[in-house]
């Protein structure tokens, strides 16, 4: 298995990166966290992602996008990783766009052109609690006239708080279903949440919220497997954010110690500080040896490519962890104040930790598949 990018993947990551190093450095966060930005994600760059042709990287050609695969999706997120870019990728180009792709086509064609020129924001609703846990979805739809009601409540929706519609995630008679709703429907409540890293989720209430039949994703009760498969591609490129924003911590550690000079000497020459920077270099790269693999074996269709996935979250996080950790060390105590960036990486990558499941949910996920 190649864990290296083709020439193609190549020039979509310099594109990625190129532009957002224009148009949404971290420059780009900070500016929209201190205005306290109603939104918290700005519209008119997710219009530009898809001007590029970034933000539908995984829609059929058919309705808009570029038709690509996972590593491409990933190659996106890694990018957005290094310039902590507030945007509705991972919620809406990856794990939206991937259920959405698996529904009839009357709904692939209201959303999936819509999400991939950005200009429809649209959230998946799944986890309930503090822990991502989809095997504990309460939230129920019971059979009501011609369609369902729907009554639970959901935390941690990405872009809640602007999505033009929500992929809620519920129980019906004999399995888990997926319910198109669009949030200005009676019963639907939306709470913001400004998280620690200044990106935003949502709280959604439900009750008694009415939908027709035709809302449903897929078949009722068949919701399962089309979700799952959405979210190992959100916790592949959630990972590959990880690691991008863990090398871009790194990277800037390493020219604060090209400069810092302590005793007459610059701080890069002392030997411990090698020894520590070496071996995190080592870390990262292994990591993202572990996420191309991923991202490679969803694309490949292997049959445990959920595990692989797994064993890359874990991975990339526990890395990205370290890398943040180290970051903030090597930069004394500058690196605890706020005009310096590494800080801001360090929240960024406890949110991506947590999003999708953290180290313990996917090692749990891991043992539990090998029989312990």
């Amino acid at each position: 298995m190649p864990l290296i990018l083709t020439e193609e993947q190549t020039m979509l990551k310099e594109a990625a990166d190129g532009f957002l190093n224009e148009h949404a450095p971290i420059a780009h966060l900070r500016k929209l966290r201190d205005s306290r930005d109603a939104d918290g994600v700005s519209r008119d760059l997710w219009r530009a992602f898809g001007e590029m042709g970034f933000a539908g990287v995984i829609i059929p050609e058919e309705h808009g996008g570029s038709g690509l695969g996972a590593v491409e999706a990933g190659v996106m997120a890694e990018a957005l990783g290094r310039t902590l870019t507030p945007s509705p990728f991972l919620g809406s180009g990856v794990l939206a766009a991937t259920v959405l792709k698996g529904g009839s086509a009357e709904q692939q064609a209201a959303w999936l052109p819509r999400i991939a020129a950005g200009e429809a924001i649209v959230s998946l609703a799944v986890d309930e609690g503090a822990k991502h846990a989809p095997s504990r979805i309460a939230t129920v739809a019971e059979r009501s006239g011609n369609g369902f009601k729907l009554n639970g409540a959901k935390g941690f929706v990405l872009d809640g708080h602007v999505a033009d519609a929500l992929i809620v995630a519920a129980l019906t008679e004999n399995g888990l279903s997926l319910f198109l709703v669009d949030p200005k429907t009676a019963g639907v409540g939306i709470e913001r949440t400004v998280m620690v890293d200044a990106h935003n989720a949502a709280r959604v209430t439900l009750t008694d919220v009415e939908v027709d039949a035709d809302a449903v994703i897929g078949s009722v009760d068949g919701g399962e497997a089309l979700l799952e498969g959405a979210l190992n591609l959100g916790r592949a490129c959630a990972a590959a954010s990880l690691n991008g924003a863990g090398d871009q911590a790194f990277q800037t550690t390493m020219a604060y110690l090209r400069t810092r000079k302590q005793f007459g000497k610059l701080i890069g020459e002392f030997q411990a500080l090698q020894h520590r920077s070496a071996h995190l270099f080592s870390e990262i790269e292994i990591a993202r040896a572990a996420v191309m693999g991923a991202l490679t074996a969803l694309d490949a269709g292997r049959e445990n490519a959920g595990l692989i996935v797994s064993v890359a979250k874990a991975k990339a996080g526990r890395v990205a962890e370290l890398a943040v950790q180290e970051a903030v060390q090597m930069h004394g105590g500058v690196g605890m104040t706020d005009e310096y960036d590494v800080g801001l990486f360090m929240k960024r990558v406890r949110v991506l930790n947590e999003l999708l499941g953290d180290a313990g949910f996917h090692q749990e996920r891991m043992a539990r598949a090998q029989g312990f």
